[in-house]
C-alpha cells in the first residue's frame, strides 16, 4: 500500500542522526522545541554503528587475545584461540544495546522520529522518501533545520566496495572470519587502528601508503613510537605507494598492485584488500541546489561559530560541518546549534578539542604542539615525561611511549599535549581540562595525583617543563 505524500510541520528538523543529530536533536527537544528527527539508517550514525565503537570493542578483543598469548615474562603461559564470529557477535551486542538506547533518549525526551532519507524543497521544507517500495513519502514544514549527514568511506578508482575480497571499515569490522593475509591501502589513523587489530589476531597485514610515513599529521616522534610497535607486531609498511588495482590469483586470493610517481610496479599477494584512505561528507543527497546552498571545495557545509550556515535558519553539525571528524566534536556542535536556535547564547570554541588514535600505544593530543605555539607568536616551554620511567606502565608492562605538555613560558598557562603511550585516549582528559579553564603548568603540577597511576605523567611533564621533575632528569 502506498501511503502517499502527507505534510507535517516541526520547529526543529534534523537530518542525521549521527552524533551530532540525536544530541541535537535530544537538547532541542530539552528546550522545549518540537523536534523531528530524520534517519535514514541506523540510530547512532558512522560512530556507533561502523566506527568508534564497534573499532574499539575488536580492539579490546584483540588486545586480550595478543597479551594473553604473549605474556610469558609474567609467567603466563597460554595460546588463545579466537572465536572471530563470537567476537564479532559480541562487538553488535554492544553496538545494539547503545543504539536502541539512543533511540530510546530520543523518545523519552519528546523527539518525533522519522526513517527515511529527507531532500531539501526549498528553505523551508524538506521531502522524506520513506525507505522500501511502496512506503510512500511525506512532506514536513520547519523553521530551523540541522544538516548532520555524516561522512562515507572515500572510494578509490579500481577498488570497489561492490567487490567481495575489497574491505571498507564497515567490511572489516564486520568479518566473522580472520584472513591469513591482508592488504590495508592507507596508513592513517582508520588504517593502522585495523592493521593493529588483524596483526594481533594472527593476520599477515601489509600497509601501503602513497605517502613516505604513517599517520601524517601527527609529529615524527609521536608517530615513530606507534610504527616501531606496529613493525615489531609484524606488519609490513611501504610507503610511497598508491595502490592501482588488485586481481585474482591463482593461489585463490587476490593479488595487490601498488605503483610509485616513477610507475615503477609492486604486487602483494592478500586474501582481502582494506581500502581506508579517508572520508567524505555526505551532502548529495541533500538536494542543496533546491535551497543555493553549496559546500565548499572539500564538500564540507561552511558555518560559523554558531553552526548555522550561509542561510541563518539552517545549521551544519560533525563530519559534513568539516574537521576534525570527531564524534565529541559533533556533539558539541549539535548542542551548541540546538541551543543557538532555542535563543541561548551559545558559540563554538575549539582551542580545546582533543583527538585519540586507538593503535598500540594509542595517541592522544589537545591544543598546539611546540611548532603550533611558535607559529602563534608563544616562547613555548616544553616538559616531557617517558612512560619507562613511570611505576604504574612498568606494572602493565607498557612502558613505551612519553607526555610531552606545552605551555607558554611567560605565563605558564597550558597550551597542548601530545600523549603516546598505554591509556593515551584517558589521560589526555585532564590536558584538555587545563587548557580549557586556563590552568597553568604550576597548577598541574600542585594538584595531588594518586600513586602509582599513569595519570602521573602528566604531573611530571608539568614539573618538567618548569625544571622540577623529581622521577626524571630536567631539561
Amino acid at each position: 500500500m502506498v501511503v502517499g505524500d502527507i505534510s507535517t510541520g516541526t520547529d526543529v528538523l534534523i537530518i542525521g542522526g549521527g552524533p551530532g543529530g540525536y544530541v541535537a536533536a535530544i537538547r532541542a527537544a530539552q528546550r522545549g522545541l518540537d523536534t523531528t528527527l530524520v534517519e535514514k539508517d541506523e540510530y547512532g550514525g558512522v560512530c556507533l554503528n561502523r566506527g568508534c565503537i564497534p573499532s574499539k570493542a575488536l580492539i579490546t578483543g584483540a588486545d586480550l587475545a595478543h597479551e594473553a598469548g604473549n605474556a610469558e615474562e609474567m609467567g603466563i603461559h597460554a595460546n588463545p584461540a579466537v572465536d572471530m564470529a563470537q567476537m564479532v557477535d559480541w562487538k553488535d551486542g554492544i553496538v545494539d544495546r547503545l543504539t536502541g538506547g539512543v533511540e530510546k533518549l530520543c523518545k523519552a525526551n519528546g523527539v518525533n522520529l522519522i526513517k527515511g532519507t529527507a531532500t531539501f524543497k526549498d528553505e523551508n521544507s524538506v521531502r522524506v522518501a520513506h525507505g522500501g517500495e511502496g512506503q510512500g513519502s511525506e512532506s514536513i514544514e520547519f523553521d530551523s533545520c540541522i544538516v548532520a549527514t555524516g561522512s562515507r568511506p572515500i572510494e578509490i578508482p579500481n577498488f570497489s566496495y561492490a567487490d567481495d575480497p575489497v574491505l571498507g571499515s564497515r567490511d572489516a569490522l564486520d568479518m566473522d572470519t580472520i584472513p591469513e593475509r591482508l592488504v590495508v591501502v592507507g596508513a592513517g589513523y582508520i588504517g593502522m587502528e585495523l592493521s593493529t587489530v588483524y596483526a594481533k589476531l594472527g593476520t599477515e597485514v601489509t600497509v601501503v601508503e602513497m605517502l613516505d610515513d604513517a599517520l601524517p599529521g601527527y609529529e615524527d616522534d609521536v608517530a615513530n613510537v606507534v610504527k616501531r610497535r606496529a613493525k615489531d607486531l609484524g606488519i609490513d609498511f611501504h610507503f610511497g605507494e598508491g595502490a592501482s588495482e588488485w586481481r585474482d590469483s591463482s593461489d585463490g586470493g587476490i593479488t595487490v598492485v601498488t605503483e610509485t610517481e616513477d610507475g615503477e610496479e609492486s604486487t602483494y599477494p592478500a586474501d582481502k584488500v582494506l581500502v581506508a584512505v579517508g572520508r567524505s561528507p555526505v551532502t548529495d543527497t541533500l538536494g542543496l541546489d533546491a535551497i543555493d546552498l553549496e559546500p565548499n571545495d572539500r564538500g564540507f557545509l561552511e558555518t560559523d561559530d554558531y553552526a548555522r550556515t550561509d542561510i541563518d535558519h539552517i545549521f551544519a553539525v560533525g563530519d559534513v560541518a568539516g574537521e576534525p571528524m570527531l564524534a565529541h566534536k559533533a556533539f558539541k556542535e549539535g548542542i551548541v546549534a540546538a541551543e543557538v536556535i532555542a535563543g541561548e547564547p551559545a558559540a563554538l570554541d575549539y582551542q580545546a578539542v582533543p583527538a585519540a588514535v586507538f593503535t598500540d600505544p594509542e595517541i592522544a593530543t589537545v591544543g598546539m604542539t611546540k611548532a603550533e605555539a611558535e607559529e602563534a607568536g608563544f616562547e613555548p616551554l616544553v616538559g616531557q615525561m617517558p612512560f619507562n620511567a613511570s611505576g604504574r606502565a612498568m606494572t602493565t608492562n607498557h612502558t613505551e611511549g612519553f607526555c610531552r605538555i606545552v605551555a607558554d613560558e611567560d605565563s605558564g598557562f597550558i597550551l597542548g599535549a601530545q600523549i603516546v603511550g598505554p591509556e593515551a585516549s584517558e589521560l589526555i582528559a585532564e590536558v584538555a581540562l587545563a587548557v580549557e579553564m586556563g590552568a597553568t603548568l604550576e597548577d598541574v603540577a600542585a594538584t595531588i595525583h594518586t600513586h602509582p597511576t599513569l595519570a602521573e605523567v602528566v604531573q611530571e611533564a608539568a614539573e618538567n617543563a618548569e625544571g622540577q621533575a623529581i622521577h626524571t632528569l630536567n631539561r
